[in-house]
Parts: C-alpha cells; structure tokens; sequence
C-alpha cells in the first residue's frame, strides 16, 4: 500500500509524529509526505501564526522520519500547492493517513478522485496525541508558548 500523509508540519510535534508513524506503519509500498507550500500553509491557517519556511520544515519531517522508519520505508517528499493536491491526482496513493479533525476531508478528496477516474483512498485515522493538561497538542500551542513540542506545560 502507498500512503499519503499531508500537512504543514511545523513547529513540528508529537502529533505529527503519531502521522508519520501510521503513515509507515501501512505504507509498506512507500509513503508520500505532502508538504504545505509556504503559500498554501499561510492561507491554510484557522489562526494567524508564524511558520517555519518550507525547507526547514523539509528538514524537520525528514529527521523525525528517519527516527520513526523501523521498516526501512521508501519516503517521498513533495511540495504541496493545493489542499486535495497530491491526494486527489495521484493514481499510485493508496490511502490517506488522517487525523480525527481531518477525516472529513477524505470524502471530498475522494469524490474528487472519482471524477477523475481514480480509486478512492483509503483512510487511516491516527488518533490525537494530548499534552499534560489533557488538550490535543498543536503547533499553535506550541507557537504560543504553552507547550513544548512533546506536550510539556511551559506556562
């Protein structure tokens, strides 16, 4: 199976980690790591915030990668430019590693790819990761200053 995984990833955090995680659990055909634009991850943005550039980031998933790849995975990175992107366009995905707040998502991408011809995907929900005061952990937070990037109150 080849697995897509998408998304800014950045600060990067534990709950991206639990992403890659599944994303090379199952991708045992390779996995594909979208990676936001710098473009796209501004505009993506719910909460106005500061993002890393896209080569720092590239950077970043690379490592936390590379630490979590006990299967000796093919790993791929792309440049993401659109929100469906690579999910909706690429015949050779398989399946769409998720989180509960982006699972959603997957019907769209998949009447998407259904237009096109395509299979749907398959969708593998990575459940969250909380930080010690029981909230999700999330790169705003992290950005804000009341958690490190495992979770950990700073304030």
């Amino acid at each position: 199976m080849r697995v897509v995984v998408a998304g800014t990833f950045g600060p990067l955090h534990d709950g991206h980690r639990s992403l890659f995680e599944h994303a090379l659990r199952f991708g045992t055909d390779g996995v594909v790591v979208a990676l936001t634009s710098d473009d796209l991850a501004t505009e993506t943005r719910h909460e106005p915030r500061p993002i890393p550039p896209f080569d720092d980031r590239v950077g970043a998933v690379t490592d936390a990668i590379a630490d979590l790849d006990e299967w000796d995975r093919d790993v791929e990175i792309r440049r993401l430019e659109t929100e469906a992107g690579i999910a909706a366009t690429d015949p050779a995905i398989d399946a769409l590693v998720v989180s509960p707040e982006t699972a959603p998502e997957l019907e769209e991408i998949n009447d998407q790819r259904r237009d096109r011809g395509l299979e749907p995907l398959s969708g593998i929900v990575a459940p969250y990761v909380y930080a010690d005061d029981g909230e999700r952990i999330s790169s705003t937070r992290i950005v804000k200053g009341e958690i490190d990037e495992h979770g950990r109150l700073l304030a």
